[in-house]
């Protein structure tokens, strides 16, 4: 099973060590505003600062494709995903992809 503090940036676990790798893992998903949400956020713009309803889409998305890749990697025998990173693209006007990938790996404690 894989736990989620062993999905990591960096390209290795501190006293683990890495026994196979399973090759690239990621989650996908894709994300549209709402023309509610653009109108809530329209309104937050007018008075500045952080413009919450897009950070919680944004940050909504992100854990949904954390997740997907998790999945991903578990379905492979990982139990843990080294160089994890994130990518986003606007695939058309107000619709995002966002996707997470890094590498499933099997690790061990180091000895």
């Amino acid at each position: 099973m894989l736990n989620r503090a062993f999905i990591t940036t960096a390209v290795d676990l501190p006293g683990y060590r890495v026994v196979r790798s399973l090759g690239v893992v990621r989650g996908i998903t894709v994300r549209s505003r709402s023309v509610i949400g653009t109108i809530g956020a329209g309104l937050q713009s007018l008075i500045g600062g952080n413009i919450t309803i897009w950070t919680q889409l944004c940050e909504h998305t992100r854990e949904e494709a954390f997740e997907l890749l998790a999945q991903h990697a578990e379905q492979l025998g990982a139990n843990a995903v080294i160089a994890m990173r994130y990518d986003a693209n606007e695939i058309a006007q107000g619709v995002a992809e966002v996707l997470a990938y890094g590498t499933a790996v099997v690790v061990e404690a180091a000895r």
